[in-house]
């Protein structure tokens, strides 16, 4: 599957961003996708992710209540509303899928990777 994060920008402490993800290649309704982010000098971390009926969400406690990740299989995409920003979240934000049924964290569990979105909060 080939994906395609879209939406990163420059935005304030407290500001929102949405990040979009678009989808080809794959079944897309059959496969997890997962965000990441990577900050400089930083490992890539989890920030969340969506199972293949979206009923099933998971987030990093980082980001739990302030981040929300959704999908519309119709339209092959994912999305990852960020609301109350903060200067930690400042990286590069990654959508990446797996397959199977089993939620993972694990950057190593997910076999497809987007680009990249820079996303930049300044105090």
């Amino acid at each position: 599957v080939q994906l395609q994060a879209s939406g990163g920008g420059l935005v304030q402490a407290g500001g929102s961003l949405r990040l979009s993800c678009a989808a080809s290649g794959r079944t897309f309704s059959r496969l997890f996708i997962g965000w990441f982010r990577q900050a400089p000098g930083q490992e890539r971390e989890f920030v969340a992710a969506i199972s293949w009926s979206g009923s099933n969400t998971y987030y990093a406690d980082s980001v739990k209540g302030r981040f929300t990740i959704s999908r519309d299989n119709a339209k092959n995409m994912v999305y990852l509303q960020m609301n109350s920003l903060k200067p930690e979240d400042t990286a590069v934000y990654y959508c990446a899928a797996r397959g199977g049924i089993w939620y993972s964290s694990q950057a190593g569990a997910y076999d497809s990777w987007g680009q990249g979105s820079q996303v930049t909060v300044s105090s």
